[in-house]
């Protein structure tokens, strides 16, 4: 999902350089969700490996 954000996120740089205004506000935007979504994504699946924890072995 990261690589997803940041394609958004080269596709966003490259249409502001040549002048594409919609297009990279349209790219950024979408990068930015996607890269919202992944950090939640990813502090929900690292805390629930803190918390699931491993109980000592016997």
């Amino acid at each position: 999902m990261l690589r997803w954000a940041l394609i958004f996120l080269v596709i966003a740089l490259v249409a502001a350089v040549f002048g594409f205004g919609g297009i990279a506000a349209s790219a950024a935007g979408i990068a930015k969700i996607i890269f919202f979504i992944f950090l939640i994504i990813a502090i929900v699946a690292a805390l629930g490996g803190a918390l699931r924890g491993r109980g000592p072995r016997v």
